[in-house]
């Protein structure tokens, strides 16, 4: 069994994963933490009758309790995109509080797997690494950029396209970053392999990268991807978790290269160039990465969206850092 801990469990994005994290067998115990409403989100979890218990922790001087004994934590805290905000904008109020909560994390769990959901990933992922090695307790095969997002979207995506596809099956690599142009979907990669024209590629690649921007917009100033990143996100936290047992478990993510700089080669080679942080499928397993899942190689098209990503992801990285720093 294992033990989870969600930071921000009480948001938008955090009721509903820690409700999709409720329904999995293999979590023993839940910890909600946050600074707001958080015991009546556990009080309602509790009553799902599967066998994990639920446990809640209000306010930061609970933050150590609500980290003792995990083997994961998940961080969807923070304030959500708003029309008209970039992730600039949510980066200057995100970035100090990804910050505290990575320095409880290098406190009370450092062997702890940490899942960042918090906006904008391509900075707050690096917020995280540079604490933890600020507390000598950096493993780069152990924080992950959730980036599942835009796999699904992927998938649903090219099911709107084309409606016969089996979105469940099908699968696209996604790498750079999780934020509008730093997303690149290899639509050449797709499997099963489907024939799509290069306007639709075009069309469905810039949907990925703005997925976002559509559902604030559809919001109308009441929130973002909030169903949807839950949903990513337990996917991954549930393949994280199988990959604990030994199963083989394929997903993409935002990682540091350093965490497999063997293959990391291979994706410095399709134009991430010098990056130290970029968005890979990786086999999961018992250590985290395991391996960084090698590459295809990718079309004009695709090759100049990594170009363009790792001119914005560049920066990102260095905002990141430098808030540490």
């Amino acid at each position: 069994m294992v033990n989870v801990s969600v930071l921000g469990a009480a948001g938008g994005i955090g009721q509903p994963l820690s409700l999709l994290l409720k329904t999995n067998e293999q979590v023993g115990v839940l910890k909600l933490y946050d600074i707001v409403n958080v015991p009546g989100v556990a009080a309602d979890l509790s009553h799902v009758n599967t066998n994990s218990t639920v446990y809640s922790y209000l306010g930061s001087e609970k933050l150590g309790e609500a980290l003792e004994g995990a083997d994961i934590v998940i961080i969807p805290a923070g304030v959500p995109r708003k029309p008209g905000m970039t992730r600039d904008d949510l980066f200057k109020i995100n970035a100090g509080i990804v910050r505290d909560l990575a320095v409880g994390i290098a406190k009370t769990c450092p062997k702890a797997f940490v899942l960042v959901i918090s906006n904008p990933v391509n900075s707050t992922v690096p917020i995280v690494c540079e604490i933890l090695k600020k507390y000598g307790v950096f493993d780069p095969k152990r924080v992950f950029g959730v980036t599942t997002l835009d796999v699904v979207r992927a998938s649903r995506f090219i099911r709107d396209v084309i409606p016969d596809v089996d979105s469940f099956a099908t699968s696209v690599p996604v790498i750079g970053g999780h934020s509008g142009n730093t997303i690149v979907p290899l639509l050449s990669a797709v499997q099963p392999k489907v024939q799509l024209t290069e306007t639709q590629i075009e069309e469905i690649t810039h949907r990925i990268q703005f997925g976002g921007d559509e559902v604030v917009k559809a919001k109308d100033g009441a929130g973002s991807a909030t169903l949807s990143m839950a949903y990513a996100a337990s996917r991954f936290a549930n393949s994280l978790i199988k990959a604990f047992s030994g199963a083989l478990v394929i997903e993409p993510t935002y990682i540091s290269l350093d965490a497999d700089p063997k293959n990391a080669s291979i994706v410095r080679n399709l134009g991430a160039g010098d990056l130290q942080y970029f968005a890979v499928p990786v086999r999961l397993g018992t250590n985290g990465v395991e391996e960084i899942v090698p590459l295809p190689p990718v079309s004009k098209f695709e090759a100049k969206a990594i170009e363009v990503a790792v001119g914005a992801l560049s920066e990102n990285i260095v905002a990141g850092t430098k808030f540490v720093q």
